[in-house]
């Protein structure tokens, strides 16, 4: 076939240009304003493209014309201000509008223009961005009155329809070893609609005869781990025929190990998190990966944490993904580098378009127009090493620096989630979400999400169900202990607050993440899960009748932390 050329808007490191690479297409140039994603783009595609703000294009139908002319169009216009996890969903959204109807401005004019040699167009972004979009845009809608007169086009009449031509696409369904969920939008024009790619795999639950999804299993299995010595032994890339020396593979051989109190807050978030699902700690290796993130982090429920291969307890039991395994999740070849920083690699491939997906709209394209599609794949088979910040160290990380928590750091834990309700233990009032306030608190929260009940519960409240608690089966043992466990480790206010913000233990007090994760084990220990406690003249918990016994429990020896911790 003639190669069909490609332009790629938002290209960050270019997993969207690569798929289409990867079936014979050829990248005429990549439009980004970070430099490391430009550096990035042009060592692997030998290109020499350079920084540019696609919002430039936005007020200049003439920068627009002057744009190459090519076959395709694809963009992945910054997804972060769409994300329901940005700022729990509440992050401005206009910027992200912004850039996005800027590159549907450019595709309505290389679509519509006359002697028009556009056949598809492509954009990928987060689920959440379809509802700060229009259904359709007219030529007006998009700014472009002016040039639709000059085109003898009615201004009115629809320029891009999003409505019909939206999908939303599982790249695991690709052969990718990643469950990534993404809405692409876009039309081959010759056939006036998106065409969703042919599924190439299968959930292993379904009965289809295609391919199970790939799992992490697969890098564990057959990819060195990131502790082995430096050698000269070969490596095959697990997604691809390409066969390299091991010292070649770089942004791999280095130490992710995390400290406990880092693996221990975000198996909590995982597991235990106020309002969310719970989630495999550490990640299920026979599992697709979940969606890789731009950002290194190991302290939430967002990251993505293996269990060592190392013989570490404690500090380095746990670490995070190389920069080379989130781009294997993703699909970049092993000879494609990555220019930058840590940081700025982990942000290249964790905002990238996985190449499975890039690849199926390739070839819906190819098999749209009836092209002949390659026997093999266009791959770099020698990785280009000039330049290279390589990760690589060869070496195990020292543990003797743990992070600390800024000064007035807040506090919110609970010992379980039971009952479609938490009581938890806290550092300022959850209901109002105000700073902290040189105390700590109790409260139940009911129900989960936003707006969902609370009820605050003061001080010395424990004595009030102290009676209550003896009725029940094993109530006076577990009370003797609290008392005799828990109490002696309760700390006043202020050092409580001390030890949360450095991370560590003072004297015989344990910090109060360990104080109610303690509070768990001594109830699961002594009661079990499945009982009941129905009220009656008593009532304790004010939006419910009958509660999980758990969270009667919880209640008291929250209740009697509080309580040591804020007395003078």
């Amino acid at each position: 076939m003639s190669n069909l050329t490609v332009i790629d808007f938002f290209c960050g490191a270019g997993g969207f240009s690569e798929g289409f690479r990867q079936m014979g297409f050829e990248l005429v140039c990549g439009y980004d304003n970070w430099q490391p994603a430009i550096d990035t783009y042009n060592h692997n595609f030998g290109l020499s493209c350079a920084l540019q703000d696609i919002l430039d294009f936005s007020e200049s139908d003439k920068k627009i014309e002057e744009l190459p002319n090519t076959n395709i169009i694809i963009g992945s216009p910054p997804c972060v201000s769409f994300s329901s996890s940005n700022k729990s969903g509440q992050a401005d959204k206009s910027l992200g509008v912004r850039l996005t109807e800027t590159f549907l401005k450019i595709v309505a004019v290389k679509k519509h223009q006359k002697n028009s040699v556009l056949k598809a167009w492509f954009m990928e972004n987060v689920i959440n961005s379809k509802k700060y979009l229009n259904d359709s845009y007219t030529f007006d809608d998009l700014g472009l009155t002016s040039w639709a007169i000059n085109q003898g086009i009615k201004p009115s009449s629809i320029a891009i329809n999003l409505n019909d031509n939206a999908a939303i696409i599982n790249s695991a369904d690709y052969g990718a070893i990643q469950a990534r969920k993404r809405l692409i939008s876009g039309e081959v024009i010759n056939k006036r609609s998106l065409i969703i790619p042919t599924k190439t795999h299968a959930d292993s639950k379904s009965k289809s005869e295609l391919p199970k999804y790939k799992t992490l299993r697969k890098i564990k299995d057959y990819f060195p781990n990131p502790f082995k010595e430096k050698s000269s032994e070969i490596v095959k890339d697990v997604n691809y025929n390409i066969f390299i020396p091991q010292y070649q593979v770089t942004d791999h051989f280095y130490d992710t190990g995390i400290y406990k109190v880092e693996w221990m807050a975000s198996k909590y978030y995982k597991q235990n998190h106020p309002y969310m699902g719970k989630m495999s700690f550490p990640e299920n290796i026979d599992n697709p990966s979940r969606t890789v993130i731009a950002t290194k982090i190991a302290n939430s429920r967002e990251s993505m944490i293996y269990k060592t291969e190392l013989e570490r307890e404690g500090d380095g039991e746990y670490r995070l993904p190389t920069v080379r395994e989130a781009a294997i999740i993703m699909g970049f070849p092993i000879t494609f580098q990555f220019i930058g920083s840590e940081s700025a690699k982990w942000r290249l491939v964790g905002n990238a378009v996985c190449c499975a997906v890039s690849r199926a709209l390739a070839i819906t394209v190819l098999e749209s127009y009836r092209l002949s599609k390659l026997k093999d794949m266009v791959l770099i088979k020698t990785p280009n090493l000039e330049g290279v910040n390589n990760l690589n160290k060869y070496n195990k990380k020292e543990f003797n620096s743990p992070p600390i928590k800024k000064k007035g750091a807040r506090f919110r834990r609970h010992p379980m989630k039971d009952g479609n309700l938490t009581v938890t233990l806290s550092n300022y009032d959850i209901e109002s979400s105000s700073k902290t306030l040189n105390k700590w608190f109790t409260s139940i929260q009911y129900g989960t999400g936003k707006g969902f009940p609370i009820q605050k519960i003061d001080d010395n409240y424990f004595e009030n169900i102290i009676t209550v608690i003896k009725k029940i089966d094993k109530g006076s043992e577990f009370i003797k202990k609290v008392d005799e466990y828990l109490v002696p480790r309760v700390a006043n206010k202020v050092i409580m607050q001390k030890m949360y913000e450095n991370q560590s233990p003072i004297e015989r007090y344990w910090q109060p993440e360990k104080l109610v994760d303690e509070v768990a084990k001594l109830i699961y220990q002594n009661i079990g899960s499945n009982k009941t406690y129905i009220q009656d003249d008593l009532v304790i918990f004010t939006e419910k009748k009958a509660v999980p016994v758990v969270q009667l429990f919880a209640l008291y020896a929250i209740n009697k932390i509080t309580t040591l911790s804020n007395k003078d």
